[in-house]
């Protein structure tokens, strides 16, 4: 079972930014893909960005040019730089790492709101 941990979230206005960062306890870390999820209250939980072993990324049309995913394999940890937040980025963050079926952190809240 692989444990992830985020953190960074909280309140922010209308146009700042945030850092989630997720830490995961695994051997081989670099190799999986990892990604950021978020859910809103009474919505789906949608897919914000990926990224692979070698670095490659996707994102969510809805943040693409606002926020960066990015990962340190040496020190397994994830991250997802947030700018230009805007009230519709609020939303319950999950971390997700692809190996086996699957594992989940346990959330941080973003709040975007003046």
């Amino acid at each position: 079972q692989v444990q992830l941990v985020e953190s960074g979230g909280g309140l922010v206005q209308p146009g700042g930014s945030l850092r989630l960062s997720c830490t995961a306890s695994t051997f081989l870390f670099s190799i999986y893909t990892m990604r950021w999820y978020r859910q809103a209250p009474g919505n789906q939980r949608e897919l914000v960005a990926s990224i692979t072993g070698e670095g490659g990324t996707d994102y969510l049309d809805s943040v693409k040019g606002r926020f960066t995913i990015s990962r340190d394999n040496g020190k397994k940890m994830l991250y997802l730089q947030m700018n230009n937040l805007k009230p519709d980025d609020t939303a319950v963050y999950y971390c997700y790492i692809l190996k086996g079926v699957g594992s989940w952190g346990q959330g941080t809240q973003v709040t975007v709101s003046s």
